[in-house]
């Protein structure tokens, strides 16, 4: 009981002080985000809110401006089952790249964020 009230507690730091140093998001013409988000249509980020490793994938998700579907994989039976599924496994964070007809679940916040560094950074 008091391990659990540490990890939400500590879990709740995590998140707060994600709010509080929030990087600014890149600032595109209507062109170049319009473009951003028909790419990222085919994305969605599995993840569990306080989780410091999603919380640092969803910063890059932030500071790159890319809307990403975020799914709650601890809280939501239906995402955590379809982690599940479609991934093997429930490990967060995990994003669902759909890219003509073909599913990848990619894991790992440092593979994720290279990836959406590599996508959308230049735009």
């Amino acid at each position: 009981m008091i391990v659990k009230a540490l990890r939400v507690g500590l879990g709740q730091l995590i998140v707060f002080g994600d709010w509080i140093s929030r990087p600014a998001k890149r600032k595109r013409d209507a062109a170049a985000q319009a473009r951003i988000e028909q790419a990222a249509k085919g994305l969605a980020l599995y993840q569990f809110h306080a989780c410091p490793f999603c919380v640092k994938t969803r910063r890059t998700l932030h500071r790159l401006n890319v809307p990403v579907a975020l799914r709650d994989a601890k809280n939501d039976p239906v995402h955590r089952q379809a982690l599940q599924e479609g991934g093997g496994r429930v490990k967060v964070p995990c994003l669902r790249i759909e890219e003509a007809g073909k599913v990848t679940w990619m894991y790992e916040s440092k593979a994720i964020i290279a990836y959406l560094d590599e996508r959308f950074a230049a735009i």
